[in-house]
C-alpha cells in the first residue's frame, strides 16, 4: 500500500505551512471517514460467469487492486463491503445473492459488472435469466461490457470511490445506516415455477383471484390521455399565385415574349387533347402584355445618335406574323 499523504486530506480555508503539510492535516470528520472507507473496501469473493475471469485478472499482479486497498477479497459476507455481481444472474442464483447481500454489514455497495448483470445481456428475457440484478438489489455502479476488461472494472471501482467521497455524515440520505432503527432487509425472491418478488405478492394474488373467477387479468390499461380524440391538423392555406407572365413583363420584355409563346403552345396542346380547338383569347392576352412591355422599353430608352433607333412597328409586325403562322 502507498504511503499516507496527508495533503490529500486538506479541506480547510486555513493555510498550512509547506514544511509541515506532510505531518499535519486540517480537515473534517466526514473527509477522514470517507477516506478511510474508500481506501479499505473488501469485495465479496464470488463469481457467476465469464465476467468473474476478468475480475480475477484484475486482482492479479498485472493490474494490482492493492493500489486501491481492495486486494483483500473476503469469503464471508459478514466482512465484506462491496458485492461485485460478475456474470449472468439466473433465477436460481438470485435467491442466494439477495441472501448474501442481506448478510453484509452497512455500509455496503453493489457493482454490476457486465451486460448480463446490468440488464440481462444476450440472455435478456430468457426463461431462466434475470433481466438485471437491479430488479432486486440497489446497484451503485454499472460497468458495461461483455465481458468488461480489467481496465473497465478499475474505472468502475474508481467511480465507486468518488461516490463514497461525496457522502456526508451530516446528511442522513447519504448515510442511512446511521438512521433511527434497523434497516429493512431486501425481500428474498421465491423460486417456484418462476421467480417471484415478494414485493409484488399483492398484485400476484389479485391476478390469481381474477383468473380463478374466469375474468381477464394482466391486461394493460390504455391511458386516459390516449383515448382523447385528436383534432385533425388543418392544412396550411395556399398563398395566391402571382401571374408569371405579368411578373416577367415588368422585368424583361424578351422573357415576356417567350412566356407568351409557351402559353400559346400549352393552349393549343390542351385543345388538341380535349378534341376542341384552342381558345383564341388565351394567347393574345400574353401578347398584349408583351407589346405593352416593348412599348414601355422603347419609351424609356434614351435617345442616342450613335445607336440604331428601335423600330416598334417592325417588332409588332413580327409578333403578328408569328401568331398568324402558329394559328
Amino acid at each position: 500500500m502507498a504511503e499516507l499523504d496527508l495533503r490529500e486530506l486538506h479541506t480547510t480555508e486555513f493555510p498550512v505551512p509547506d514544511e509541515i503539510q506532510g505531518n499535519v492535516a486540517i480537515t473534517s470528520l466526514s473527509k477522514i471517514y470517507n477516506w478511510s472507507r474508500r481506501s479499505s473496501i473488501f469485495p465479496l469473493l464470488f463469481g457467476l460467469a465469464c465476467c468473474a475471469i476478468e475480475m480475477i485478472a484484475t486482482a492479479a499482479s498485472r493490474y494490482d487492486l492493492s493500489r486501491f486497498g481492495m486486494e483483500v477479497m473476503r469469503a464471508s459476507p459478514r466482512q465484506s463491503d462491496l458485492m461485485i455481481v460478475s456474470g449472468t444472474v439466473t433465477k436460481k442464483m438470485v435467491v442466494p445473492i439477495v441472501r448474501l447481500y442481506n448478510q453484509m454489514p452497512e455500509p455496503k455497495y453493489v457493482l454490476a459488472m457486465g451486460a448480463c448483470a446490468s440488464g440481462g445481456g444476450p440472455f435478456k428475457e430468457g426463461y431462466n435469466v434475470v433481466s438485471g440484478i437491479d430488479m432486486y438489489l440497489p446497484v451503485d455502479v454499472y460497468v458495461p461490457g461483455c465481458p468488461p476488461t480489467p481496465q473497465a472494472l478499475l474505472h468502475g471501482l474508481i467511480a465507486l470511490q468518488k461516490k463514497i467521497d461525496g457522502q456526508s455524515l451530516a446528511n442522513l440520505d447519504d448515510v442511512p445506516w446511521y438512521g433511527v432503527g434497523p434497516a429493512e432487509p431486501t425481500p428474498i425472491p421465491i423460486l417456484g415455477p418462476d421467480i417471484i418478488d415478494p414485493r409484488q405478492m399483492d398484485l400476484i394474488r389479485r391476478q390469481a383471484e381474477l383468473a380463478a373467477l374466469g375474468k381477464p387479468y394482466g391486461v394493460r390499461e390504455i391511458p386516459a390521455a390516449a383515448l382523447k380524440p385528436v383534432a385533425p391538423a388543418l392544412a396550411p392555406k395556399a398563398k395566391p399565385a402571382i401571374s408569371a407572365p405579368a411578373a416577367a413583363v415588368a422585368d424583361d420584355p424578351e422573357k415576356a415574349a417567350r412566356l407568351a409563346k409557351r402559353d400559346a403552345a400549352l393552349a393549343r396542346k390542351r385543345g388538341t387533347e380535349s378534341g376542341t380547338d384552342a381558345p383564341t383569347e388565351a394567347a393574345p392576352t400574353a401578347l398584349d402584355l408583351a407589346e405593352a412591355a416593348v412599348a414601355a422599353a422603347s419609351a424609356e430608352q434614351p435617345a442616342n445618335g450613335g445607336k440604331k433607333k428601335f423600330d416598334k412597328q417592325a417588332m409588332l409586325e413580327q409578333i403578328r406574323q408569328r401568331r398568324s403562322q402558329k394559328g
